[in-house]
């Protein structure tokens, strides 16, 4: 990969630390720590941010039960623009409490959060939950190999793990689909005569 090291400037870095935890209570926490700094002092309404002093520093715990649905939310900002206000959003999270990850819980993200419902950087950071928590969970409580008479959790998530696709057919070929014909792609077919 080329060097981009001299025609540009790093002008912000967002940084997201997702780790996701096995609890002695047989549930699991997801948390998102997400940090925002400039390389250069910045000037804001609130005051001078020096260089690499984070702008937004912004915690999300949420917790899952074995079905991946949300028993518990709690967000904490620890910087912000605007200290004494960004992180004026209460208990706003735990409306994500009864949601499944895997369920439509980007949509209904949306419709719980958007706009000023919730911080705009906490809900964006949501987004990145589902295919974490599967990752965390996967060889505990969701078993990636299946259990010879159920599909294994993967497949058919994913475009490699598509079951019409080479992947499954090596390495599931139990559960391999034969492949599907594709369908024309009708925004570059050529335009029927009038």
């Amino acid at each position: 990969m080329p060097s981009f090291a001299d025609t540009r400037r790093l002008l912000h870095k967002r940084s997201f630390d997702l780790r996701v935890y096995a609890r002695l209570d047989g549930l699991w926490d997801a948390e998102i720590e997400l940090i925002d700094v400039k390389p250069r002092p910045m000037q804001l309404e609130s005051g001078e941010r020096a260089a690499g002093e984070p702008i937004h520093h912004m915690r999300l715990c949420i917790t899952v039960d074995a079905t991946l649905t949300i028993t518990e939310a709690r967000a904490r900002t620890l910087a912000s623009p605007y200290p004494g206000y960004c992180e004026d959003y209460g208990d706003t999270y735990r409306c994500l409490v009864g949601l499944n990850l895997l369920r439509g819980f980007a949509h209904e993200v949306k419709t719980r959060l958007h706009g000023v419902r919730g911080c705009t950087h906490l809900t964006e950071s949501l987004r990145l939950l589902p295919t974490a928590v599967v990752q965390g969970m996967a060889g505990e409580a969701l078993n990636a190999e299946g259990d010879g008479t159920h599909m294994p959790f993967q497949l058919d998530r994913c475009h490699a793990l598509r079951l019409d696709g080479p992947a499954v057919l090596r390495y599931y070929p139990r559960w391999a689909r034969p492949a599907r014909r594709a369908e024309p792609d009708m925004a570059h077919a050529p335009a029927e005569p009038a």
